[in-house]
């Protein structure tokens, strides 16, 4: 099914993979650790490291269960405590307190995204939701001009659960004075999608991350897009001249998922 846009009065963006182009380097400081490791090594690093970051998405911390299966019990916990550092910079107080330690992971924002959410803070009230820390995603979005954008930045510590559980949309949704179904989730991994469909909201994901366009369908995203930057043609009237003639637009670079 199509999206209902005329149900959508607010938007709730995922960050990493998303809006800011981090992945593919936390997933390359990860590898290089990941590749000292005994039985671990080339190619293996990288795919092992990649399933790892997803895996430190849940809440039961998927990466457990894999270095298992990998036979890496024993560095385990300094694997976790070494992706904790890069994924969440900022939440350790010493990141906190130097605040330079905050740019050590390298990041870009995703092509055409920065535009993008001048155009639509106009239209929706938005918020950020990321399993990283808030001061990290804080500091993001300051250094690119657009935190002023955003009612509210939601972080790994700001609710007691994170995604994919409901809590940190419902808390965004609250923040934004909107009902959750009235939001739309964009993401860009089937947690962001299980993250706004457990609210009750509308989602869309995006193929500039880890998701893969069969698992997002399968997850139930309501639309696909190739890039985030995408989303300016689904719900800016001006960007779209059959915007107002339907209610489920299609961009020429986007995918049609599931309700």
């Amino acid at each position: 099914m199509p999206l209902e846009l005329q149900r959508i009065r607010a938007l709730c963006f995922d960050v990493d993979g998303t809006i800011a182009d981090t992945d593919d380097h936390i997933v390359a400081q990860l590898a290089a650790w990941i590749d000292k490791l005994p039985g671990v090594s080339g190619r293996r690093s990288e795919r092992v490291a990649r399933q790892v970051v997803m895996g430190m998405e849940t809440p039961v911390h998927g990466a457990y269960a894999l270095l298992d299966r990998l036979g890496l019990d024993t560095p385990v916990d300094r694997l976790r405590s070494r992706l904790r550092a890069v994924k969440q910079r900022g939440a350790d107080p010493a990141h906190t307190r130097n605040p330079e330690a905050l740019d050590e992971v390298p990041h870009e924002m995703m092509a055409g995204v920065q535009e993008m959410l001048h155009t639509l803070s106009k239209l929706y009230p938005m918020c950020t939701i990321s399993t990283g820390s808030a001061p990290r995603v804080e500091r993001f979005l300051e250094h690119f001009g657009v935190r002023e954008l955003f009612t509210a930045v939601v972080g790994a510590q700001t609710t007691r659960r994170m995604k994919p559980h409901p809590e940190p949309l419902l808390y965004a949704a609250e923040k934004m004075g909107v009902a959750p179904s009235e939001c739309l989730m964009i993401g860009d991994t089937t947690i962001d999608v299980r993250t706004g469909r457990a609210a009750g909201a509308q989602t869309v994901a995006v193929l500039c991350g880890f998701g893969t366009e069969d698992e997002l369908k399968a997850a139930g995203a309501g639309l696909v897009l190739r890039t985030t930057s995408d989303l300016l043609a689904v719900l800016d009237p001006k960007e779209d001249p059959l915007h107002e003639q339907t209610a489920s637009p299609e961009p020429t670079s986007a995918v049609h998922g599931k309700s």
